[in-house]
């Protein structure tokens, strides 16, 4: 993403504080005194130059900035600094907000805030005129605050979803080749252990006929025996049980591996999480296979740890070794490359984290990795304890600044007025109103109604504090937490309704919400503008109150309304080419499936039956040849399955067969996705029932969503039920209404349960005859 030049704005404000000052004083025919400009404009470029720096050092450039604006607003005349004391405090603020965690954004704007107050309450107390400065500086820091923390989140959301789309993509490229390897690796297992025993065992029998004839009918029987394990194994090859992963999980190969190295003298302990398989899993075996290999290499026998975490929010990996031993030898030492390290580090970065590594204290070697987790959000780097604590005392003592005079030096005795200003009330209802917020995602509809009822108080704080100030200003200042509020509302109600409530824009909570807000806040207007005093009449005043609470009501919905549409377009857009790239793998790889399926039949399983054949009829010689003839056929299958075909132009349509690769895609980009089907279904279906089945399946894990989903299959007398759970868009209309096109093509039923999580799928299976696929 390119970057505006960071110069283009701390240049714009300058100039913008030249023009106020001392620009206007120049075009009245003042000429300010020279201590004066070069007071300005040691400032002026303080500012700039500390702006410039605002996305690598945003804090020590909101320090600098507020210490120089105040520093320089003392010996100078009013408004010298305005410019950069307002806009440019709160640009860096907005600066700190998106590159800082929320903690120090806080922290920094209600520290600068609680200065300033205190400042100002040092100088005038709780008596000062109208004060309305204070709130209005206040709402601007808190404005760039929340704006920065919003920039921050959107950021933060759009590259989740870039890594999330990038993961799946490489997923979808991944998933044919990783059903080769499996396939080959089952292949050759069937050929390296079954059937060369048949082939040995037969031609001792035969070398053995006259001495030891009993041995022929002992290799008859295991030709029997083992050709029809055989056909078993390849069966399952060919069709892999949904509800079982017949691949090692990454986490036993993870625990194979460092069995290996225990084979090899190595002392290894491991703690290892589950984790799925893909592209995070090939990179956290990689990692501890080098970070292994290196310590075996230059630490032979030392204690080795190997730590693999896998959470919501990230993985983390880390390979410990102490010192090695005293005294022994290194014959490693020399063999590497030189490139493990970067390696390592590239292997993190394409699996979307960071590597480290380095000495440890002990004299031993530490690798830690941090990639992404269950949800692949953006990895951050965790902060000490300490350091917040350090931040709040720095905070603290840089607040309390404005104490020091009152305490240390005793004044003259002053007689304090009793009279609050308005400018306090307003800062607590204020204060008040931002509370009511931060408590908007908890309990919406307290918070509103707090929200509303702080609106109706601040007319009466403009008599109390003897407000004297422009009277509309306190009202529009009071309803800008409620369009706020109106805006987060309406735009959570297209972005993400909540299930059942599946209604066109905003309708769902924000709509009323606003309509209530529209009496409220022109009461509260015509009641200060009453107050008062004024030549129009009542009815006036109303009028004009109601329309422009309905104005500013109506903005803060209809912006809420089109900032929802288009979070829900962009959700939209990413859960469509996730929803391709998983077609488009699954297909692919149930393509390679059925190509070496295809081949299995044709030549291997029919080659097979003829042995077991012979071997049942008790010809030794043939059960031999034909056993030879399976072992060719097998290896000649594993070479073209090492070699690969080009993809057919016609791919075969994927079956229930194929829902094991389906939740494979689905796990390795992030989400859970469980598959069970019980033995009361058919192995063999309608061709018709099969496909739909399938498909309504990958419709509904395609329609987005990152909550685990359960998918079950069961048959109940001529029916089968698919079950899903966890499937909270199955309720979105475009959804269910491709749900019901399937199903009601093979007079099939669909449910929804409570909630809308929970669908079920009934499809006859009398429809239609058994076809052989």
């Amino acid at each position: 993403m390119n970057r505006t030049d960071d110069r283009l704005l701390p240049v714009a404000l300058l100039c913008a504080q030249a023009a106020v000052w001392p620009g206007a004083a120049l075009l009245r025919g003042t000429v300010p005194p020279a201590s004066d400009l070069l007071v300005a404009a040691l400032v002026g470029g303080l500012t700039t130059a500390a702006l410039a720096l605002r996305r690598t050092r945003p804090v020590t450039t909101l320090v600098v900035i507020a210490a120089v604006c105040a520093l320089g607003a003392g010996p100078l005349p009013t408004g010298a600094v305005a410019v950069l004391g307002t806009a440019g405090v709160a640009l860096a603020l907005f600066s700190v907000a998106t590159e800082r965690d929320t903690y120090t954004a806080v922290l920094s704007v209600v520290t600068l805030a609680a200065w300033q107050s205190l400042h100002g309450l040092t100088l005038h107390g709780l008596s000062a005129p109208d004060g309305l400065d204070l709130v209005l500086t206040a709402l601007l820091y808190a404005a760039a605050c929340g704006s920065g923390l919003l920039v921050r989140r959107t950021r933060r959301a759009r590259q989740a979803a870039e890594r999330l789309l990038k993961r799946a993509e490489a997923e979808r490229h991944r998933l044919p080749e990783a059903e080769r390897r499996r396939m080959e690796r089952e292949l050759h297992d069937v050929s390296a252990h079954h059937l060369t025993a048949v082939v040995v065992t037969a031609g001792a029998a035969l070398g053995l006929r006259e001495r030891r004839p009993e041995l022929a009918a002992e290799a008859l029987e295991f030709a029997v025996e083992t050709g029809r394990e055989v056909s078993r194994a390849l069966g399952a090859v060919r069709a892999p049980a949904p509800a079982q992963e017949e691949l090692p999980s990454p986490d036993e190969r993870l625990r194979a591996l460092v069995a290996g190295f225990r084979r090899l003298g190595q002392q290894v302990d491991c703690e290892i999480d589950p984790l799925p398989d893909g592209t995070v899993a090939d990179a956290v075996y990689g990692i501890v296979r080098e970070a292994l290999t290196n310590v075996t290499r230059h630490a032979p026998g030392a204690h080795t740890t190997v730590l693999c975490r896998y959470g919501d929010t990230r993985t983390e990996v880390a390979v410990r070794s102490a010192a090695p031993p005293a005294g022994s030898p290194a014959h490693g030492t020399g063999l590497g490359s030189g490139r493990g390290q970067g390696f390592l580090r590239s292997r993190a970065r394409e699996a979307g984290g960071t590597l480290t590594s380095g000495p440890t204290a002990d004299g031993g070697w530490e690798v830690r990795a941090v990639l992404p987790g269950r949800n692949t959000p953006s990895v951050e780097r965790t902060v000490p304890r300490t350091y917040r604590l350090a931040q709040l005392t720095a905070a603290a003592g840089l607040a309390g600044q404005p104490l020091l005079p009152v305490l240390v030096i005793r004044s003259s005795e002053t007689t304090p007025g009793s009279h609050v200003s308005a400018g306090v009330l307003f800062a607590l209802l204020a204060a008040a109103q931002a509370v009511a917020l931060l408590w908007l995602a908890r309990a919406p509809r307290a918070a509103y109604g707090v929200l509303l009822g702080l609106v109706l108080l601040w007319p009466p704080a403009m008599e109390v504090g003897g407000y004297t100030g422009p009277v509309l200003l306190p009202p529009l200042l009071s309803g800008i937490a409620t369009c706020t509020a109106l805006v987060v509302k309406a735009a959570r109600g297209v972005a993400d309704p909540s299930p059942g409530h599946r209604l066109p824009g905003a309708l769902p909570g924000a709509l009323p919400g606003a309509l209530v807000a529209v009496p409220v806040h022109a009461a509260a207007a015509a009641a200060a503008v009453l107050d008062r005093g004024t030549t129009l009449p009542v009815w006036a005043v109303g009028a004009g109150a109601a329309a422009g609470a309905a104005v500013a009501v109506g903005t803060a919905h209809w912006y809420g309304t089109l900032r929802g549409r288009h979070e829900a377009a962009g959700r939209s857009t990413r859960d469509e080419r996730l929803a391709t790239w998983t077609e488009e793998a699954v297909r692919e790889a149930w393509a390679e499936r059925r190509r070496i399926a295809t081949g299995l039949e044709t030549t291997v399983l029919a080659r097979t039956a003829d042995m077991i054949a012979e071997a049942e009829a008790g010809h030794l010689d043939a059960t031999a040849d034909r056993a030879r003839e399976a072992l060719a056929a097998m290896r000649a299958l594993l070479d073209t399955v090492r070699e690969g075909d080009p993809a057919p132009d016609l791919r075969p349509q994927p079956t229930l067969q194929a829902l094991d690769l389906l939740a494979h895609q689905c796990r390795a980009t992030g989400r859970d996705v469980e598959i069970r089907r019980t033995d009361r279904v058919p192995e063999r279906l309608p061709t018709a029932v099969d496909l739909a089945a399938y498909h309504a399946a990958e419709t509904l894990l395609a329609a987005g969503g990152t909550r685990p989903a359960l998918l079950e299959l069961d048959a109940d007398g001529d029916t089968l039920t698919l079950t899903a759970t966890g499937v909270t868009a199955a309720a979105e209309p475009e959804v269910r209404r491709r749900l019901e096109t399937r199903v009601k093509a093979l007079n099939g039923t669909l449910t929804t349960g409570p909630g809308g999580s929970t669908l079920r799928l009934r499809l006859p299976l009398s429809g239609e005859e058994e076809t052989e696929r």
